[in-house]
């Protein structure tokens, strides 16, 4: 469908850094995990982290709607209500605040 690829390819240069504080343990437990997989510790730590983020990024910045909202929202793009005298003057107002 067109989407990105959860992590990008290794031919991208990272040239960010994250620096992460670990205990001992946690940090033997990654390192255990990569070695499993045959990864190294920064490879196996965006591997699993950055399709978490995609998706709880995704969680909040879509909107759902309910079909009964869905319909409202398009009847209101196909008929949409006459400008209020409010509305009309914010837009003159914005018109003119524009360089």
């Amino acid at each position: 469908m067109g989407e990105e690829p959860a992590v990008p390819p290794s031919s991208i240069t990272r040239d960010d850094r994250i620096e992460l504080r670990a205990s001992r343990e946690e940090k033997r437990l990654l390192a255990a995990a990569a070695a499993y997989q045959r990864l190294d510790l920064t490879t196996f730590v965006m591997r699993t982290a950055l399709p978490v983020a995609e998706d709880i990024v995704a969680r909040h910045e879509r909107i759902r709607l309910s079909a009964r909202d869905s319909a409202r929202v398009l009847d209101l793009l196909e008929h949409p209500p006459k400008a209020t005298a409010e509305l009309r003057a914010a837009a003159r107002q914005l018109r003119r605040n524009r360089p």
